[in-house]
């Protein structure tokens, strides 16, 4: 097969307009094109007034090897890499006396599990939340009703905090061994959408996943995994640098010398465990901000214009970055189209947003987080000083917000002019339990509020409107990323002080979003299998 790049169509082309854009292309009769499959499909909408689709195919030819020598010289032709994954190890047909455990189930814990289940090691995961619909149950209350379970919400329980977002499975990190398709083919092998495999923007959404997720589990377990929920990890035993096991709430202790930290970024508690443990642990840079909502019409007219509304396209998105005269980098986050923003808190009396869409992102506002980078400088205080700074602004916004999870808001345009909101315009904040009209001039540190004020303006130059009075901002985004960094080996993932101890996904600092937290779950796993055998 070869794979033919960069081949662009008009977004509404006619269905036999593709194969006969690949034999114009490599300049070869209607005959000779064998088998052709979409690997990849993106908008191009820089032009507005000639959106076009963008695709990667890979082609079978009559003669692959002239078609190549003809093209040696074009960087659009090349041979089709083998994707195809293959197991690194396999378990000894010897039980283990001490199985493989992996504390959480977020996505790098279960890909984690499930290739380890997948290569016979029979892994025991760990899980201080409930199953996933048990677990939507609460979530779903503490929206309504305001009642917060600590083990059992947006952060916490089957499936991760992936699971209550827009569900994206695009990523930007280098991913060599094509892990990342791996993730996506299980994920369409139990039941997701087989699109995901060829957009460039693939998401699933809330509802859907709750099922992918189940399904999963239920393949770890047929293959001889062990499961266990609200199950939280409280101590770490460690002989000589060396693993020994954990010991749970309960009191149980479970023997393991190969340990996978899936924790997630808001395991707080466990953080400070490893940390007086003595593993080793770092402050990073993340971000904070606010959860910015506009008309989704808005946006698909910015982005689509005359355009906008075409079921192809889709409701639109964005990515926007802007450098404040500060010094402070202001950008886009995880923008949800026809989504909505979400209470996310995992503690008590502290106020947490995201945002969330479903598959059909029907919803009338989009959102994103508009957030502001930080480093360790900016919270001086050791290895756990980002916690501490997260939770004193979130403890602000639960305060703004009348201490009773409601969340503090503001309309922009009195954002922008520094005078608190008291009503709402024609945009209606979509996070529940509802939004109290303020301002948020406190809601930050104010090197960010003077980066956002700054930041919103000059989007509007590349969104029209994007300044738009009534548009909403609520309060506060602090989980964009974990605020420690548990170190590793780059050679074989363990811990750098303690042998056995594998840190993994968002939460140990390397990965951010769905799919790069698993792709780095499969990586850990590969890890473990060769450890063991």
């Amino acid at each position: 097969m070869l794979r033919l790049t960069e081949i662009k169509l008009p977004f509404d082309h006619a269905p036999d307009a593709l194969p006969a854009a690949i034999c114009k292309t490599l300049r070869i009769p209607a005959t000779a094109l064998l088998r052709h499959t979409v690997f990849r499909r993106g908008v191009d909408a820089r032009k507005s007034h000639a959106i076009v689709f963008v695709y990667t195919c890979d082609v079978e030819v009559a003669d692959e090897a002239r078609l190549l020598a003809k093209f040696k010289d074009s960087p659009r032709l090349s041979v089709a890499p083998d994707m195809a994954y293959r197991f690194v190890a396999r378990a000894p047909e010897t039980p283990l006396a001490e199985r493989p455990v992996i504390i959480g189930m977020g996505p790098a814990g279960l890909f984690a599990g499930l290739v380890l289940a997948q290569s016979g090691f029979r892994p025991i995961l760990l899980e201080r939340g409930k199953v996933v619909r048990e677990r939507a149950k609460d979530t779903f209350n503490f929206w309504r009703k305001g009642v917060l379970d600590p083990e059992s919400n947006v952060q916490f329980g089957e499936g991760g905090a992936g699971t209550f977002s827009d569900g994206k499975l695009h990523s930007q990190i280098k991913d060599r061994k094509h892990y990342g398709r791996k993730v996506l083919e299980e994920f369409v092998k139990v039941g997701a959408p087989p699109e995901i495999l060829y957009v460039s923007k693939p998401h699933i959404g809330t509802y859907k996943l709750i099922g992918i997720v189940e399904k999963i589990r239920a393949e770890i377990l047929a293959l001889g995994g062990e499961i266990r929920f609200q199950s939280r990890v409280d101590d770490l035993e460690i002989e000589a640098g060396q693993v020994r096991g954990v010991v749970l709430a309960g009191g149980e202790r479970i023997a393991t010398r190969h340990l996978v930290a899936a924790i997630g970024h808001s395991a707080r508690d466990t953080f400070e465990m490893l940390h007086r443990r003595g593993v080793a642990i770092e402050p990073k840079p993340f971000s904070i901000g606010f959860r910015l909502e506009h008309p989704q019409a808005l946006i698909d007219r910015g982005r689509y214009r005359k355009d906008a509304g075409y079921p192809l396209l889709g409701a639109a998105d964005y990515k926007l970055v802007h450098h404040a005269g500060n010094g402070r980098s202001v950008y886009s986050f995880c923008i949800c189209p026809g989504g909505m923003v979400v209470a996310s808190a995992s503690e008590t009396g502290r106020v947490v947003t995201n945002g969330m869409s479903q598959y059909s992102r029907n919803e009338p506002n989009a959102n994103s987080a508009l957030v502001v980078g930080i480093s360790p400088e900016d919270y001086p205080g050791g290895s756990l000083a980002g916690i501490a700074f997260q939770r004193f602004w979130e403890a602000r916004a639960f305060e703004l917000g009348g201490g009773d999870y409601c969340a503090p808001g503001q309309r922009v345009g009195d954002f922008l002019a520094g005078r608190p909101s008291t009503v709402w315009g024609a945009v209606r904040p979509s996070y529940t339990p509802g939004v109290k009209p303020c301002d948020l001039a406190t809601a930050l540190p104010g090197y960010a509020i003077d980066a956002l004020r700054e930041a919103i303006p000059a989007f509007a130059k590349q969104i029209r409107d994007f300044d738009l009075a009534d548009a909403v901002l609520t309060a506060v985004e602090t989980r964009t990323s974990s605020p420690v960094c548990l170190r590793r080996n780059p050679d074989d993932l363990q811990s750098v002080n303690v042998r056995g101890f594998y840190p993994t996904g968002e939460g140990a600092g390397y990965a951010g979003g769905i799919l790069s937290s698993a792709v780095d779950g499969i990586a850990v796993a590969e890890a473990v299998a060769l450890s063991i055998s």
